[in-house]
């Protein structure tokens, strides 16, 4: 008589398996190269990675969904923030606690995931068809509304809407592309300059309320 084996033993082996074992591989090889600068598409990644094309497409069916998965690998515990403070200044600067290292250790591949959305901003106002689904970006939007959740109580819903969007403006890569590429500012200086400018603006968001 067979005995089923438990499903967790069995996601287990499949986490372990040759399929899981090749797209590991494809997401290390698109790393490695976009922190060397490069924006690959799936077809450089497999021959980098020594895999066949069909076999890459069938993990990763465009350029934009390769680096999307980059991104996210590269995000890392940025995307599983959560803060147990109510206090709304605690929650953004534990929030940028958390982002600012990791976004300066993968600021290449956040670079090159800019370029992807440049190029394809580019493509679109010049009328050129869409080839492939678009590079989706759009994590910030989410765990600053997470950070700011509790100012909700007290500020209107418009309003702290706001705030989180001029919190957008600093809190990614774009920020280190203006403060290191044209104010020549090393990564600690780019840090303090962010997490000011972060607290200044929650500060202004509860004062005026």
């Amino acid at each position: 008589m067979s005995v089923s084996r438990p499903s967790t033993e069995l996601a287990e082996e499949a986490e372990r398996g040759p399929r899981a074992r090749t797209r590991r591989l494809m997401l290390e090889t698109a790393t490695r190269l976009m922190q060397a600068g490069v924006t690959p598409s799936v077809s450089e990644v497999a021959e980098a990675a020594e895999v066949s094309r069909a076999t890459a497409y069938r993990y990763f069916p465009s350029q934009a969904a390769l680096v999307e998965a980059v991104v996210d690998e590269a995000l890392g515990p940025i995307l599983a923030w959560r803060s147990d403070s109510r206090d709304p200044q605690t929650r953004v600067a534990d929030l940028l606690d958390t982002s600012l290292p990791r976004i300066d250790t993968f600021e290449a591949t956040f670079r090159a995931a800019l370029r992807l959305s440049l190029e394809e901003w580019a493509q679109r106002k010049a009328g050129a068809p869409a080839s492939e689904t678009p590079f989706r970006r759009g994590h910030r939007v989410d765990l600053l509304r997470e950070a700011l959740q509790p100012l909700r109580e007290n500020v209107s819903a418009k309003k702290v809407e706001r705030l989180a969007q001029a919190l957008s403006l600093i809190f990614g890569v774009e920020a280190l592309v203006v403060l290191k590429d044209m104010w020549k500012l090393d990564a600690e200086d780019t840090e303090g300059v962010v997490r000011w400018a972060a607290s200044a603006l929650v500060r202004a968001a509860i004062e005026e309320s």
